[in-house]
């Protein structure tokens, strides 16, 4: 599984990001996970508000950070 947080650097940004690695750590979740913050690469997913989760190149959830049941059931379904 392919994971990307995308986003500039704000402090949701980096909550999405540490989030997603605790949430994948704590269930063995095997992923790759790649920061995104140049923002012309953020604009290819036609997200316009950050941060984002993309996972296998699909854009799954944009503009806030999701709880960590909500992170779990999104990278394990």
């Amino acid at each position: 599984m392919e994971i990307k947080i995308l986003g500039p650097g704000c402090a949701k940004c980096k909550s999405l990001d540490k989030l997603t690695h605790e949430v994948v750590e704590k269930n063995g979740i095997k992923a790759n996970i790649t920061k995104v913050e140049d923002i012309m690469e953020i604009m290819k997913y036609g997200v316009m508000s950050t941060p984002a989760l993309v996972i296998d190149e699909k854009v799954v959830m944009k503009g806030r950070v999701p709880s960590s049941d909500e992170l779990k059931q999104l990278l394990t379904k």
